[in-house]
């Protein structure tokens, strides 16, 4: 009995700290998102309108236009990230000189992706005379004018997304070298080529690790922000107008914060959803060495 009132007491710090700063939080947004909240209207008691807010999202285009770049963005960036990622890693899994500067290097950009100094950086590179379209000029093909067309926005934003792929990569390389060696050697011996083996070896056993970072980087894409609103902003039609955007409009600049609380539920509830189909959907194609899964 002593030792749990103890254990208690350690964690209670911790109790005291999600109950004030995530529970509560949580549980006023969604109190909020029923109401007509304004932060211009200070000392205003908020008027009660039910799911009037929820109604009125899914009338708003502009609202519906930022859930179709929110989903056009994740489904393109992740699978390009997590392709990339593990192709660095498995091939920083060989043992090749200076391989600890490599892993470093390769690592640094999860660091400063989301800074906001190379969100200006990453900018002003893809400007009609920025040092992308200088680089293409210097191999004979035309400037492209990356921000003023839709596409062309998007495929900046990916590319900012993929190139922060670090985090991933080292995930990846710590599963890869949990593979036993004696599995290759044994299907070099039946006659197996690399193609082989990554496919029919490799990949198998690093399915749980696929799944925890797909699931990672599916719900941190969902709420992207920094580069977007840096790089981009809007972009061309609302190309590049995500939800943590349209959110962010609502709640700071027109302080519509009932409005902005019901968005954010809404983003939540997709997340959630697309979370649960993961979770489902890893009994058809995630193996685990102790039974679970596929």
């Amino acid at each position: 009995m002593k030792k749990e009132k103890v254990g208690l007491i350690y964690v209670t710090p911790w109790l005291i700290g999600f109950l004030l700063l995530t529970a509560w939080p949580i549980l006023s947004s969604f109190y909020y998102s029923l109401t007509d909240y304004s932060l211009a209207r200070v000392g205003q008691t908020p008027a009660f309108l039910g799911i009037q807010n929820y109604v009125n999202l899914f009338k708003d285009q502009t609202f519906l236009d930022s859930m179709r770049a929110t989903l056009i963005y994740t489904v393109l960036t992740v699978p390009f990230q997590l392709g990339f990622a593990l192709f660095v890693a498995f091939i920083l899994n060989f043992k090749l000189k200076a391989i600890n500067f490599y892993r470093t290097a390769y690592y640094i950009p999860s660091i400063l992706g989301g800074n906001v100094a190379v969100g200006v950086l990453w900018r002003s590179m893809f400007q009609p005379e920025g040092l992308v379209n200088i680089f293409l000029g210097s191999v004979g093909i035309e400037p492209i004018n990356w921000l003023s067309t839709p596409t062309g926005a998007m495929v900046v934003l990916i590319l900012l997304k993929v190139w922060q792929f670090g985090s991933s990569m080292l995930i990846f390389l710590a599963a890869l070298k949990e593979i036993p060696q004696d599995l290759y050697e044994s299907s070099s011996l039946d006659g197996a080529s690399r193609v082989t083996q990554f496919f029919k070896i490799t990949i198998p056993l690093i399915t749980p690790t696929i799944f925890f970072n797909l699931v990672m980087q599916l719900n941190n894409a969902f709420q992207e922000f920094n580069g977007p609103f840096i790089v981009t902003g809007r972009g061309p039609l609302n190309a590049t107008y995500l939800s943590s955007m349209f959110i962010y409009d609502k709640a700071f600049k027109e302080f519509h914060m009932g409005y902005a609380s019901a968005a954010s539920w809404v983003l939540f509830a997709l997340i959630v959803c697309s979370t649960v189909l993961l979770f489902t959907s890893q009994k058809r194609w995630v193996y685990y060495s102790d039974g679970g899964g596929k």
